[in-house]
Formats: C-alpha cells, structure tokens, sequence
C-alpha cells in the first residue's frame, strides 16, 4: 500500500466513490462516479439497506443506539451519497413527508412505555433523538431546504445555554431521558448541530455555536460532567462506524463542521485521540462494533476498515489535518 487513499480506492464502491469526491476533489456527475453509483446500488450490502425502507411505516423505534434502526440506515445512504432520484429513496421520503407534524418536523412509529412517560402502544412522533437525523438525512439527499425549513426553525428554537435538551412531541407525553431537566442532552445536541451543519443558513449561527460549546465543553470536562448518563470516557474513545451515536468518531466529524473551532485546543485534543490509533499504513480499525453490522468491513475488530478509515480522513481533510504521530498534550486524561 503506497497511500491510504490509494487504499481506499481499491475498497467497496462506495469507500472508493466518497473518497475519490470528498478526498480527491473529483465531481460527482462524472462518468466514472455516475458508474460508482451505480455498483453502490447493486452491492447487495446497499441493496438491502434500499429494500429495508419499504418497511417505514412498520418498523418500530424502542430505543435510539441500533444501528439497525431505518433512520440510520437511511443516514449511511445519504452518506454515501445516494439520493432521491433513486426510486427507493424517492419513496422512502414521501413516505417520511406525509408524516409530520403541524411544524414540518418528521415523526417516526415508536413505542414509549407507560411508566418512562409514554402510551406504551404504537405511535407516529418524534424526539429530538431521531427528528434531526431524519431531517440531516433528507437534506443530504436532496430535499429541498425550503420544504423543511420550519421544521429546522422549530428544533434549533428548543436549544438553551448549555445545548439541546430532552424534547419530545406531545404524542410521546411526558416522557424524558434520564437527566436532570436543566441538562442537556449530549445526544440531542450532536445530531442537532449536525442537521444546522448541513444548511447554509444556520450553520454559522449563534444556536450551532451553543452547540459546538457543549460538546467540546463535554470532552473538556469529560471526568466531571455526564448529562444523560452520556460518558467521554473510555467507550467514548472506541472508533467506532457507522456514525450513529455518541462517540469520538461522531463528534468529531460533526464538529469538523464548525470551521470556527478548528484551532480550539480542545478539538485539536480530540483529533489527536483518534489519530493516535492509526496503524503504520495510516489506516485505522474499528475497536467496537455494532453486532448488527458484522457482515461490514467496520463491523470487526481485526483489520483495518475502509470506511473508517474514510470518516476520519474526512475530519482530517476538512480540517487542514494530517496523519501524523500527535503529541497528547491536549487529550483529556481519564482516571485509572
């Protein structure tokens, strides 16, 4: 292996198509991409992942860290950059159109039992644990901005001084994660600040800022504060793909975003955790897995993952970074 991106773009056609975009500068109408597109499609692996949205209106959400979950499927397709000129796409969204509420915002079937607040039977609603995943997805599929617009409007509006808190639609009742209610909630913040990065109109705007402060006052204070029960400790510190929950990996590629806090110490702290665990070709290995993904190249902890490897160098690009040896003077310790 000469390089890591050389590497890349002998993995699965969607490695190799992102990579050659997003690393290479190449454009995604070209011939050659246009045909990459096409093999993601017919890789059984992504055909499935397009066959599983038919059951939209069926499949139940009992809890948000599953990568098997649709709305994180839905996520990886749009990271890959599938979009809604794909039939399967084009349908899974008129699907998620016609089940909003009066503020645009997309809701899903869930299951919240009696006694964590909810109706314990099925329901269409939303939290703020699953609302801007689906709307970050449907915007890097192409939806039209102006067709979510209020909804967006209506999230970012529900951000106080320290980040997102738990929020929920009135269907779910009264039900809230376990957190102090003046907490907020580093989950609800990521995929908050993660949805305002995907639209010109919000990402550089005071309610991403409060965000991009929580998160990185998180990792700063990561031996003093766990709102929610959420931890910068050691699992945190795991990469892991895809990029569905709260982790090193995740914040860090949300963050990389925010071009403003590219020299803060304490995101050069983060990158520099991750970038200590490349190997000597530079690439990296997952070192946790979701189960449910064991048939992906980021689903084992033996051997160095391609699209791994490619989220980190999408940090690292956007952030003028390298690969190198860091030194770890900015990485918070943890207790021994």
């Amino acid at each position: 292996m000469n390089t890591p991106i050389e590497w890349l773009i002998r993995k699965d056609p969607w490695v190799e198509r992102i990579a050659r975009i997003e690393l290479m500068g190449e454009s995604p109408d070209g011939q050659e991409m246009q045909e990459l597109l096409e093999a993601c499609m017919n890789h059984p692996q992504i055909a499935g992942l397009l066959s599983d949205m038919n059951e939209w209106e069926t499949s139940v959400v009992t809890g948000h860290k599953n990568a098997g979950l649709l709305m994180h499927k839905l996520s990886f397709l749009a990271d890959i950059g599938l979009n809604i000129k794909i039939p399967h796409i084009a349908k899974t969204v008129s699907t998620i159109l016609n089940h909003t509420d009066p503020n645009g915002v997309p809701k899903v079937l869930m299951n919240i039992p009696k006694h964590f607040g909810g109706s314990g039977q099925n329901d269409w609603g939303w939290a703020l644990c699953d609302a801007p995943v689906v709307l970050c997805a449907l915007l890097k599929l192409g939806v039209n901005e102006g067709l979510l617009q209020n909804a967006i409007a209506h999230l970012a509006a529900l951000v106080k001084e320290n980040g997102w808190p738990c929020a929920v639609s009135q269907e779910l009742g009264k039900f809230r994660g376990p957190g102090k209610k003046s907490d907020a909630c580093p989950y609800a913040t990521l995929q908050m600040l993660n949805l305002l990065q995907q639209s010109e109109k919000w990402r550089n705007g005071p309610q991403a800022r409060t965000g991009a402060e929580a998160l990185l006052d998180l990792w700063e204070n990561s031996l003093s504060k766990h709102p929610y029960m959420f931890y910068t400790g050691t699992d945190f510190r795991k990469l892991k793909a895809p990029l569905i929950w709260y982790d090193i990996v995740s914040v860090a590629d949300t963050l990389s975003k925010c071009a403003w806090i590219h020299a803060d110490k304490r995101f050069i702290g983060m990158t520099d955790c991750i970038k200590e665990n490349a190997d000597k070709n530079g690439c990296f290995t997952p070192q946790s897995v979701y189960q449910i993904m064991k048939d992906w190249d980021f689903g084992q902890k033996k051997a160095p993952s391609g699209w791994l490897t490619l989220c980190i160098y999408r940090i690292l690009k956007r952030t003028g970074n390298e690969i190198q040896r860091p030194n770890k003077h900015e990485v918070p310790k943890l207790k021994t």
